[in-house]
């Protein structure tokens, strides 16, 4: 294979030039929680994590999933904003007399787009249940499709007993599968406002606060949810954006209101502080052109399938480097979209990335003088190299 080494310098032209100089990274800072972790929204990358993969009670951070299913179903088509839902008995408020609800009543109509302010804003189990009942019939079957989209967004160590988070010996999530829903909540924007609304009445009833009360306390929040329950002690998701830079932050299991907010703000002022996030290359961008033999062209163009973004320790993007490995011999026909070499990314000598080069045009063989002709120059060229 044929290497080329691409300069960094020359792709990250939006790169701002004031982190230059190489930042010394402190150790994270210790967190009082059964377990947390802190990932990049774009990249993917986890930049602290401690207990992430176990299983814990995750209370009213359930109804990420809930409204996450809603927000598919709603994309789809399936459903819309404005179905009317009637209010079912197992849906009553009055089954949830000490926890948050909507205040639903049996028998009274409600919008979808209402009961989805229920379910975030409210963190309404009364909500969940009506939301639920309305896309699959039974909370036992949304329960089904719950854990079915789990599994489809790699939460492989997550089980849903309910749509709510009430307590269950057979409902856990962990801190790292958390983060994946609360990213794939992040693909559907008008949803994911929602998060960052900090009050909701449904009708006459009391007036319900977002539990998320960093909301008020710092401008770069802006989602996600709360939860508490006597197993799972206080538990708070975080999202938050500072300049093109998204965080999430998980933290499970603190010892109260007021020290999961402690524990959230300490793990984004450390990811901001110390990290940066760079988008590289976009989808379909061309990185390099590579000879082609017996084409209707002399070369083709290569490049990746899916936008390339890295975090990394702030200041240190001038000692990024990326060689990309090409085939030797490349004959054609091209067929876009096919692998035909790999792009490799390092820092100080560690491996951050290797993604598949793939052709992102097509080419068709050349006539038959053009192949016997390239036929005849790779032969002697093969035997140069020799």
């Amino acid at each position: 294979m044929r290497k080329f080494i691409l300069l960094l310098s020359l792709v990250l032209t939006t790169i701002n030039s004031t982190f230059a100089a190489s930042a010394i990274i402190p150790a994270p800072p210790k967190i009082a929680a059964s377990g947390y972790i802190l990932v990049d929204a774009q990249s993917g990358k986890v930049i602290v994590e401690n207990n992430a993969d176990e299983k814990l009670p995750p209370a009213s951070l359930t109804k990420l999933m809930t409204s996450y299913v809603l927000s598919y179903e709603l994309e789809q088509g399936n459903v819309a904003n404005d179905d009317i839902v009637t209010i079912s008995e197992k849906a009553w408020a009055k089954n949830f007399p000490d926890s948050s609800k909507m205040w639903l009543e049996v028998g009274e109509k409600v919008t979808l787009g209402e009961l989805h302010k229920g379910v975030v804003i409210s963190s309404g189990n009364d909500a969940s249940v009506a939301v639920a009942e309305h896309l699959a019939g039974s909370e036992s079957a949304f329960v089904d499709i719950m854990n079915q989209h789990a599994q489809l967004l790699g939460m492989t160590n997550t089980h849903f007993a309910n749509s709510h988070g009430l307590t269950h010996p057979d409902h856990y999530m962990t801190a790292r599968d958390i983060s994946l829903v609360a990213k794939a909540i992040l693909q559907y924007p008008e949803e994911y406002a929602l998060y960052s609304q900090k009050s909701y009445q449904h009708k006459k009833q009391p007036n319900t606060f977002n539990r998320n009360r960093l909301l008020w306390k710092d401008d770069s929040i802006d989602g996600l949810k709360t939860g508490h329950t006597e197993a799972a002690q206080w538990c708070l998701v975080a999202s938050a954006k500072k300049n093109d830079m998204r965080l999430i932050s998980v933290v499970m299991g603190t010892s109260s209101k007021s020290a999961r907010e402690v524990e959230t703000q300490k793990l984004l002022a450390y990811g901001f502080r110390y990290f940066e996030t760079h988008q590289l290359y976009s989808a379909g961008d061309e990185l390099t052109e590579s000879k082609l033999w017996a084409g209707e062209a002399d070369s083709f163009k290569l490049g990746v399938e899916r936008e390339i973004s890295l975090t990394i320790p702030r200041g240190k993007h001038e000692d990024l480097q990326a060689v990309m490995n090409i085939d030797e011999v490349i004959k054609a026909p091209i067929t876009k979209g096919k692998e035909y070499g790999e792009l490799v990314i390092s820092l100080d000598g560690e491996e951050l990335l290797r993604e598949p080069l793939i052709a992102i045009q097509s080419v068709e063989e050349g006539g038959w003088f053009k192949r016997l002709w390239d036929a005849i120059a790779l032969f002697f060229s093969q035997l140069i190299q020799f």
